[in-house]
């Protein structure tokens, strides 16, 4: 593998740590805690906790990722790269654009307008049902009645989707990365 230097123990483990720390909490952020949680509190504390985890979850994981694309880079300069290290990078590339948007603007997005339904919603004394599927049907005769939380709930739900997109695209770059690290590993 050509590279400008050869990086210190020190690089080597913290371009991994901060890799598995960002894969790890993106598994968990995703895959886990939101399920237990939905399923356990009400939906408003349920999107009141996720508005405050959110941001320090998505700038984790932009600063996990400009880090990583940063060391990667120092050590392996463009004009020598093999294609494992150019899908290395292009993916910790892909993942700080990402990551970046959902941060900056489509994580924010949808919770402001979470908040906007919420007030809605408290008005017509929902929000308090625990669980995702224990009320539709009032939820739908809202959206019926008022064309504003219909809109609302539209907009919620294309920024919503978004978000989890460019989140997933993030787990599958980090993931790729965790698996291109592992096979050059030189002992295990």
């Amino acid at each position: 593998m050509p590279t400008e230097g050869v990086p210190t123990s020190l690089v080597k483990t913290a371009h991994l740590f901060i890799l598995a720390t960002s894969w790890g909490m993106q598994i968990w952020v995703s895959f886990i805690s939101g399920f237990v949680l939905i399923n356990s509190i009400s939906r408003h504390t349920f999107g009141l906790v996720q508005s405050k985890l959110f941001p320090y979850y998505l700038y984790s994981v932009l600063g996990c990722s400009f880090v990583n694309l940063a060391l990667y880079t120092i050590y392996h300069p463009r004009n020598l790269l093999n294609n494992d290290e150019t899908v290395q990078i292009s993916s910790f590339f892909v993942c700080v654009i990402f990551s970046g948007l959902n941060a900056q603007w489509f994580g924010q997005t949808t919770t402001d307008i979470m908040f906007k339904m919420h007030k809605i919603e408290k008005i017509n004394l929902l929000g308090q049902d625990v669980g995702l599927s224990t009320n539709r049907e009032a939820y739908r005769r809202l959206k019926k009645r008022d064309s504003k939380y219909e809109k609302l709930s539209l907009r919620f739900a294309k920024y919503h989707a978004i978000s989890m997109v460019c989140n997933l695209i993030c787990v599958i770059c980090n993931g790729l990365n965790l698996f291109y690290t592992a096979t050059n590993l030189k002992t295990f």
